[in-house]
């Protein structure tokens, strides 16, 4: 049925902004630069954007909640940044694993796009979600 497809597309995407919000937040406690700290919150702002609506649209399809990451999922998160800064948190450092995880985001949106058959609201929230990390990705190079 292809209102499943959408609510389990929804729930992926929002889970993945719930991933980068949380991501973003671990790291802005550890970076120092005022500009990289600058795109962090701007990316914050936009995985915020795309949470938000996806909560408007999920009504469409379902009287649930979109699914968020788990605690455990989120604990995860922050423990593998804090474990891959233990030695090296430099701005380079930081960038890179941002630059891992949003390319991971990439790849899952892409998927998402290329192999479900959605509904047009819904695929222009995937490309909105995958076009808004594609920019991210060559901002975050130059922190490289």
């Amino acid at each position: 049925m292809k209102t499943d497809k959408n609510v389990d597309v929804l729930d992926e995407l929002n889970k993945g902004c719930c991933m980068g919000m949380d991501a973003m937040e671990f790291i802005m406690e550890k970076a120092e630069d005022k500009d990289f700290r600058n795109l962090l919150q701007k990316q914050y702002e936009d995985y915020k954007k795309i949470a938000d609506k996806i909560a408007q649209t999920y009504p469409d399809y379902s009287s649930k909640e979109p699914h968020e990451t788990s605690k455990a999922n989120k604990v995860m998160t922050w423990y593998t940044i804090q474990m891959k800064t233990i030695t090296d948190s430099t701005t380079s450092k930081l960038a890179e694993l941002l630059l891992q995880g949003t390319n991971m985001g990439i790849i899952e949106g892409r998927k998402l796009l290329n192999h479900k058959d959605t509904d047009k609201e819904v695929e222009k929230l995937i490309d909105e979600y995958v076009k808004k990390q594609e920019v991210c990705v060559e901002k975050l190079k130059k922190f490289l």
